[in-house]
Formats: C-alpha cells, sequence, structure tokens
C-alpha cells in the first residue's frame, strides 16, 4: 500500500509540473510576442521621424526658395 501511495504522489508532482511548465511556456511566448512588437513599434517610429524630417526639410527648403525669390525681386 504504501507502494501505491508513493506512485500516486509522484503522478500528482509529475502532472503538477507538467502545467507549471505549460506555464512557463505561455510566458515566455508572450514575452517574445511582447519583444516582436516592440520591435515593429520602434520600426514604425524610425519611419515616421524619417517623414517627419523630410516634411521638415521640404519645408525649409521651399522658405528658403521664397526667401531667394523675394531678394531677388527687391533688387
Amino acid at each position: 500500500m504504501k507502494k501505491t501511495a508513493f506512485v500516486s504522489s509522484a503522478a500528482a508532482c509529475a502532472v503538477t509540473a507538467l502545467l507549471s511548465g505549460c506555464g512557463l511556456a505561455d510566458v515566455g511566448a508572450s514575452a517574445a510576442t511582447e519583444g516582436t512588437s516592440a520591435v515593429e513599434q520602434a520600426k514604425q517610429a524610425k519611419k515616421t521621424e524619417a517623414r517627419v524630417q523630410q516634411r521638415i526639410d521640404d519645408a525649409q527648403k521651399a522658405e528658403k526658395a521664397a526667401r531667394d525669390a523675394a531678394e531677388a525681386q527687391s533688387e
């Protein structure tokens, strides 16, 4: 009878370990997904920053062209 109790305890420990392992796998998968999401967000932020910088550069060029035209017209 003691042998049966030991086997049952071992089985219960094994089931607990398996269930705990699944939870850890889910946490690991979730962390990997969040990491991938953060990478994608960083890429999008860099693209947005590049677009904004391009718009600023274009606006500065347009302002310089208008200023140059005004100076040429006033001479």
